[in-house]
């Protein structure tokens, strides 16, 4: 791009930067410093507004950006991350929604410390909080760091650790100054943006095939090197055995891993009741599912049109694929609406990026105040001590998740979303299950299962060929890995619940029957909630 066109870009993206900024500048003159307001805006959203900003917090720089390569790269089998993230939101919706409203406060580790002994819940639940929270954060911080590449042509690396520093410095400036209230108006904000601005792309690449969808699909097939097979299961994910288990495996921790997400499971404590938490999860599937049917479009419209070539050679990894997109459905390089419709991308995903960083670190901080801290300083509990902490942890945070998303630039930002998701299914959805619905549940199956899940899931990913013994590894110049699969899910899930049902059946201490049944009533009809 040249200099003219990088400047709109900036320009583009320096307007959202500015309102975001003014948002939490205003939110921060208003508000109060309780500990209510901080993590949770005051719950005072409606579902509808609460609906959009998971749509914001959801829809990340995986599914704009590293859905659509992946389908451009491997064709049907990168429709499998669409599913997965669509279909999780059922186990959210019909099993975790009302009942994680009525049980908590701030954090999901509140439902579990209800029945249990708080402080080792809240250690493992706050520990396995952060680890999610940081892998989610490297794919964004890698997403920002791919648009950069692709406005400086490969050739601004200083320049790409500074915006990754920039994003960085955003996120905690959202968090530490304007707290839920200010996140939750930034994703309103964002998720407006993106759907508008994925709108037109869909609506323009429908427009060059006549609105021919199945004329689309044979385009990209035929451009794609692969025929009738890139429209077919397996160009992936099928072959030998081991293909085929990761499949499976990548389908469970998408499935089962919204879930366990700490950022998400907050946003249901950001409304009044239980029936708004509800409601705002009808919203977010709408708007999530129109936005998911359109990046399919997008990825196959990027395949028939740009080719997966140019986006390999532009990203291995295809996080490039709907820059590319944009600037051919303008008149291709050189061109002056292709530039403006790259800026406009760029500064969409930039969006996307920022919203959720700020959402995660916010989700994270809570996770180290609230439950670490909290249970590590059991006399020192008062709200603005505890909010005070949470922006330091903040800062912490957001100085963590710019040096990891500098190390992982390279890796496929839905991959790595793939292995917090895997993370969040294996730690947080089991104890949350068994606490929610298993009467006999107790302290040491609550702390197994969180351990349980968390370390074997970990210590797979270390170990798989995401990190080292493959072309496009973390560390592709070393082979320290023996597990065959790149998403742990399949090994580490049913680890999880395992560790909790054993910990429970070894328990020398019997539940506490009163506190079940009086959780067991809250959860059910709000009473007592706060």
């Amino acid at each position: 791009m040249t200099g003219d066109h990088q400047t709109l870009t900036l320009l583009l993206c320096s307007v959202f930067v500015a309102v975001t900024l003014a948002i939490t500048a205003w939110v921060s003159r208003t508000r109060h410093g309780s500990s209510e307001e901080f993590y949770v805006g005051g719950r005072l959203f409606s579902p509808m507004e609460n609906g959009f900003a998971i749509a914001g917090d959801y829809a990340s720089a995986a599914s704009f950006l590293g859905v659509p390569g992946l389908i451009v790269l491997v064709g049907y089998d990168g429709v499998l991350y669409v599913v997965g993230f669509l279909v999780g939101w059922l186990v959210v919706l019909f099993l975790l929604a009302e009942l994680v409203r009525n049980c908590g406060r701030f954090t999901f580790a509140d439902v579990v410390a209800a029945r249990m002994a708080e402080r080792p819940v809240r250690l493992a639940a706050g520990t396995s909080s952060v680890t999610v929270c940081l892998l989610y954060l490297v794919a964004q911080m890698v997403g920002a760091g791919t648009l950069v590449a692709l406005l400086l042509g490969r050739t601004g690396g200083a320049a790409q650790v500074w915006t990754v520093t920039g994003v960085g410095v955003l996120m905690v400036l959202y968090v530490s100054l304007g707290g839920m209230r200010a996140t939750t108006w930034i994703q309103i904000v964002k998720a407006v943006v993106l759907l508008a601005g994925t709108l037109a792309l869909t609506v323009l690449v429908l427009v060059r095939f006549h609105g021919d969808v199945n004329r689309l699909l044979l385009t990209a097939a035929a451009h794609s090197g692969h025929g009738d097979a890139f429209l077919a299961p397996g160009l992936r994910y099928g072959g030998d055995w081991t293909a085929r288990l990761d499949f499976l495996s990548l389908g469970l921790a998408l499935v089962l891993g919204t879930g366990g997400l700490p950022h998400i499971l907050a946003r249901f404590y950001t409304v009044p009741t239980a029936r708004a938490a509800r409601r705002s999860a009808l919203w977010a599937i709408g708007l999530i599912g129109v936005f998911y049917l359109m990046t399919i479009v997008l990825g196959f419209g990027a395949a028939a049109l740009v080719g997966p070539d140019a986006v390999r050679g532009s990203n291995a990894a295809g996080n490039t694929a709907v820059p590319l997109l944009a600037l051919h459905l303008g008149g291709g390089p050189g061109s002056t609406t292709g530039a403006v419709l790259v800026a406009v991308v760029a500064a969409v995903a930039l969006a996307t990026i920022v919203a959720v960083v700020a959402g995660l670190t916010l989700s994270s901080s809570a996770a180290v105040a609230h439950d670490l801290y909290a249970a590590l300083r059991r006399r020192d509990r008062r709200p603005r001590s505890e909010v005070a902490v949470a922006r330091i942890a903040a800062v912490a945070v957001g100085a963590a998740a710019i040096a990891l998303g500098l190390l992982a630039r390279e890796l496929n930002v839905a991959v790595l979303v793939g292995l917090a998701f895997a993370v969040a299914a294996s730690a947080n959805l089991p104890v949350l299950l068994y606490s929610l619905f298993w009467r006999s549940f107790t302290t040491r199956g609550a702390v197994w299962a969180v351990y349980g899940g968390l370390v074997p899931a970990v210590l797979l990913v270390v170990l798989s060929p995401v990190v080292s013994g493959s072309p496009d590894a973390l560390f592709p110049g070393v082979d320290f890995h023996c597990f065959p699969l790149c998403n742990p899910g399949i090994a580490s899930v049913p680890l999880g619940f395992l560790a909790g049902w054993l910990g429970t059946v070894t328990s020398a201490a019997p539940p506490d029957e009163a506190r079940h049944a009086e959780t067991e009533v809250r959860s059910l009809t709000g009473a007592g909630a706060a």
